[in-house]
């Protein structure tokens, strides 16, 4: 019951029904593809509220008793009870009667405001999600388990750096195998990471070394490797970083360099965009293709007939072509173009930012023109990006904001194909967001409470030009299905992203938050997996997409408490980080193996980067009997590149290894400043630090032969052979490019004692529903 005694409506109220996949999409994540769109009664205007103005005139106790009073003073209903007769203050006079009458009628006046936009909240969002900031915090009582909740205080999510900081030193961290790591993982800066496996290489009861490995020198703990011995190349930028120009930011737009200096020939950029319909359509659509297709027409008629196209027409078509030179192996280019992949790539990124300069990118109001910007802004935010990549993705959020994006061209009566550009622009540049700021940080930039513009509609991009054209999304496969996978993933990690400093600050539950992960995981099954054909390679990709996207948020809101330092984390909560990184991993290694998705892999850096792949290493080096450790090493041996003949005694020592020293040196380097408190909760520099005494360099494993491995650690010579499994990988590692530990082994350096009690237990009756017992494995310490 409201303020004025009438109960408000909600959104089930008003008669709309639900469609398979609703048209209407507000700025917070859906329940299933697209919430309930608000009806039209909705917004109606209410009748006017009439107010009471007559006055109280009996006492209190006959009013409380439901009497009749007399109104003396006192009445003789309480003369005769002898109880307080207690009155009202007089009545008011005609002006402070008036005064009253006009506050009832704005009282009225806000209900009616406030029971509309309950109603328009109710249809746009579903049970699952909470408040976008959170401010309201859980409904439900904290749970008892919970109270011991703390996550790793080596984490935090803001940088500050040294101002003698090498700044020519690229911000992209460093190579690890096929992964590359820098001071912020999965969101966090972790300055001390260095230290921290140190601790957990000299952990005693980590040392899975055989005896007479362990007596060679039992007294040293493992030392950190002098600076001087490590090859700087790991430092440099992959072959998949491309880095953006600011020249055409800065353009005045007179730039005398003529398009045809990067313009190919017809049959060239035909084959390109032939590239690009195939392999950056459908993971990255951001045009309409029937609509662009007559665009690309028009240009080459302009061209043809001498006529230099506009600007923002320039743009679009040089950053599709580009994007198509991106997506290409590099075989392919060499043996359809006859030229590198590199040299093809710096032609259309120059010419791409010539058009964008010529267009006034900066001060441009065109949709075509910030929408070549998009497109030239996905292929290089998909795999390495620097902070100048997040620089040029906050210019597009500014630019698509002043230009009203982030407001749905419902609103402003257009029509359906530019609606849908937009929203396709809008959304792509959220990705843009929260890829950047897992790179770079700190957070993500829109606020899902801030926007209302819809997801795209699930139709095919003919259907969008019928008479009429369609108004609701189509429950099968479609043009956008895959797109719209994405953009729903995005928007639930937008929410886990929201919901992560309030778990912490103890706002909402650990519960909360993975019911309601759990919860989009079912309806995107529902909606989305349910229509996969498994036997189309599109579809099948699909699923891939999905399963790797959601369940990454069970890694974003748990990994902060894997290494926590003063307690354990649970070993159920354990086991979920270890099936649904593994699971990522697997999935992940697919797209980039299997001949079937090779024309999409890509892009599979933009998905996920590895990174979980450190979260399993340290997880099966501290529990190398665990029931999922061959698949994991499996993962391992790929993403680290490591020659199957490897011990799994060794291995994992020596990943960890090299990963301590190379991020040592890098954040050394980048001047990565540490709290205070981190450094209380590592330990004292006497007995936690590393010595960095003088010690012998190390021996890189490229240099050494299998006879050195045999002195070394006095295993005998064995012949090269494929580690269990990795013929499904389809994948042959390269030689370990590694640094090998020295001949010591390690002793165990003093450690924060590890607490017995729990500390991330939860509601598991909860739980149990969430995660059933016989659907988890049993994890095996």
């Amino acid at each position: 019951m409201n303020i004025a005694g009438q109960p408000l409506r909600s959104a089930s109220d008003t008669g709309s029904q639900e469609k398979p996949f609703p048209e209407k999409r507000a700025p917070n994540v859906s329940i299933g593809i697209s919430p309930v769109p608000v009806p039209a009664t909705a917004a109606a205007p209410a009748p006017r509220v009439r107010r009471r103005n007559r006055m109280i005139t009996s006492c209190l106790e006959c009013r409380r008793r439901k009497l009749k009073c007399d109104k003396s003073h006192p009445c003789t209903n309480c003369t005769k009870n002898t109880r307080d007769c207690v009155f009202l203050a007089p009545a008011l006079d005609s002006a402070s009667q008036l005064k009253l009458a006009e506050i009832k009628e704005k009282m009225g006046s806000l209900e009616r405001v406030l029971e509309q936009d309950v109603a328009r909240k109710g249809a746009r969002q579903g049970p699952w999600r909470a408040d976008p900031e959170g401010d309201q915090g859980d409904s439900a009582p904290e749970p008892e388990d919970e109270k011991h909740l703390e996550p790793t205080p080596l984490a935090t999510t803001d940088a500050v750096y040294d101002d003698d900081a090498d700044n020519d030193l690229a911000d992209l961290g460093f190579a690890m195998g096929r992964m590359r790591l820098s001071d912020r993982i999965g969101g966090f800066v972790r300055p001390k990471m260095a230290e921290e496996m140190t601790v957990s290489l000299n952990d005693k009861s980590s040392d899975r070394q055989s005896p007479q490995q362990r007596s060679l020198s039992p007294e040293h703990p493992i030392p950190f490797y002098v600076p001087q011995a490590l090859d700087h190349k790991f430092l440099a930028p992959g072959p998949n970083y491309i880095a953006p120009s600011s020249s055409f930011f800065f353009s005045s737009g007179q730039n005398p360099v003529s398009l045809i200096d990067f313009l190919p020939s017809r049959l060239i950029a035909d084959r390109l965009l032939d590239q690009y319909w195939l392999a950056v359509h459908p993971m990255c659509r951001i045009v309409h293709r029937p609509s662009f297709e007559r665009r690309y027409n028009a240009f080459w008629a302009d061209v043809e007939m001498g006529i230099e196209p506009t600007g923002s027409l320039q743009a679009v078509v040089f950053a599709a072509l580009f994007s198509g030179v991106v997506s290409m192996p590099e075989n392919t280019i060499l043996m359809t173009f006859g030229t590198s992949k590199k040299d093809l790539v710096d032609n259309f990124q120059m010419g791409t930012e010539t058009a964008l300069g010529r267009a006034n990118i900066i001060r441009t109001t065109k949709i075509e023109t910030l929408q070549a910007l998009v497109m030239y802004m996905i292929p290089l935010c998909r795999s390495e990006i620097s902070r100048s990549h997040s620089a040029l993705v906050g210019t597009a959020l500014r630019l698509a904001e002043c230009m009203g994006l982030h407001r749905d061209g419902t609103e402003y009566g257009l029509g359906p194909v530019e609606t849908h550009v937009r929203r396709l622009i809008w959304y792509q540049i959220c990705f843009l967001d929260i890829r950047t700021c897992e790179a770079q940080g700190p957070r993500p930039h829109i606020r899902a409470d801030e926007f209302d513009t819809q997801f795209p509609l699930n139709v095919d991009d003919e259907e969008l030009e019928r008479v009429p054209p369609p108004t609701v999304s189509s429950p099968r496969w479609t043009d956008m299905t895959l797109t719209l996978i994405r953009m729903e993933c995005n928007e639930m990690t937008r929410v886990v992203w929201v919901d992560r400093p309030h778990l912490e600050k103890k706002k909402i539950s650990l519960t909360t938050v993975l019911a309601k992960i759990e919860n989009f995981r079912k309806m995107m099954r529902e909606k989305y997996l349910s229509v996969v054909d498994d036997n189309v390679p599109i579809q099948r990709l699909g699923r891939h997409v999905c399963e790797i996207c959601s369940l990454r948020m069970h890694i974003t809101v748990l990994h902060r408490y894997h290494n926590s330092v003063a307690f354990q984390i649970p070993d159920r909560l354990k086991q979920i980080i270890i099936n649904s990184g593994t699971e990522i991993m697997e999935r992940a290694i697919q797209i980039e193996t299997l001949a079937e998705f090779s024309p999409w892999a890509w892009y599979s850096g933009a998905l996920q980067q590895y990174h979980t792949a450190l979260l399993l290493l340290m997880e099966i080096f501290a529990n190398p009997h665990c029931k999922e450790a061959g698949r994991i090493w499996r993962c391992l041996d790929y993403v680290f590149e490591i020659p199957p003949h490897t011990p799994k005694e060794q291995k994992g020592r020596w990943v960890m290894t090299e990963i301590r020293d190379k991020m040592d040196l890098y954040i050394a380097s980048r001047k990565v400043m540490a709290p205070s408190s981190m450094l209380e909760r590592i330990g004292s520099q006497s007995s936690r630090s590393v010595s960095r005494s003088s010690v012998s360099p190390p021996l890189s494993v490229e240099k050494l032969s299998q006879a050195n491995i045999e002195n070394a650690y006095g295993l005998p010579q064995t012949t090269t052979q494929s580690a269990p499994g990795a013929e499904a990988f389809n994948s042959n590692p390269p030689p370990f490019n590694g640094i090998m530990p020295p001949s010591r082994p390690p002793v165990a350096a003093p450690a924060p004692p590890i607490q017995a009690e729990k500390v991330l237990d939860i509601d598991w009756h909860e739980w149990d529903k969430l995660f059933p017992p016989d659907v988890s494995s049993t994890y095996m310490t």
